[in-house]
């Protein structure tokens, strides 16, 4: 469910109040938690944490005009999002997720590729969110990229 917002505010602004709350704390740990380097965008119908084409020009590879996707974050139908791309292209920093998620909320992660699913708001662990956003720079992302892209 992709929204056509043009700004992050205009997202924020069009959500309900219950999604709009949520939301802006996962947004507050984002912008406070992830190094130096991604900039907040729109991306792909939600708010995304990018890496630009200022600092890696040959921008994502299935759409080269758009930046380096690395995080993004939605309110779809019937869950809250959080999109990954590092989880997915790094199995020890996937493990980590899983098993510190583990200790911190009663279920299994609901996960997909790069896709962490929060059906129970209050089962969100916004500190581990936090920490999980320090373990990649922008360095280490454009990296990780370059090589999945290569094998």
């Amino acid at each position: 469910m992709q929204s056509s917002a043009k700004t992050v505010d205009e997202y924020i602004a069009s959500l309900p109040s219950d999604r709009k709350e949520i939301i802006l704390n996962l947004r507050n740990v984002l912008i406070q938690s992830l190094p130096a380097g991604f900039d907040e965008q729109m991306s792909y119908g939600m708010i995304g944490y990018v890496v630009p084409h200022k600092t890696f020009p040959d921008g994502y590879h299935c759409d080269p005009k758009l930046p380096l996707p690395f995080i993004n974050i939605a309110s779809q139908k019937n869950f809250i999002a959080l999109y990954h791309m590092g989880l997915y292209m790094d199995k020890e920093l996937y493990d980590w997720f899983v098993a510190e998620y583990s200790t911190l909320v009663k279920t299994k992660p609901d996960m997909g590729k790069s896709c962490i699913r929060f059906k129970k708001m209050d089962d969100i662990p916004f500190d581990l969110i936090g920490e999980l956003c320090t373990k990649t720079t922008v360095d280490r992302w454009i990296t990780l990229y370059q090589s999945t892209l290569k094998r």
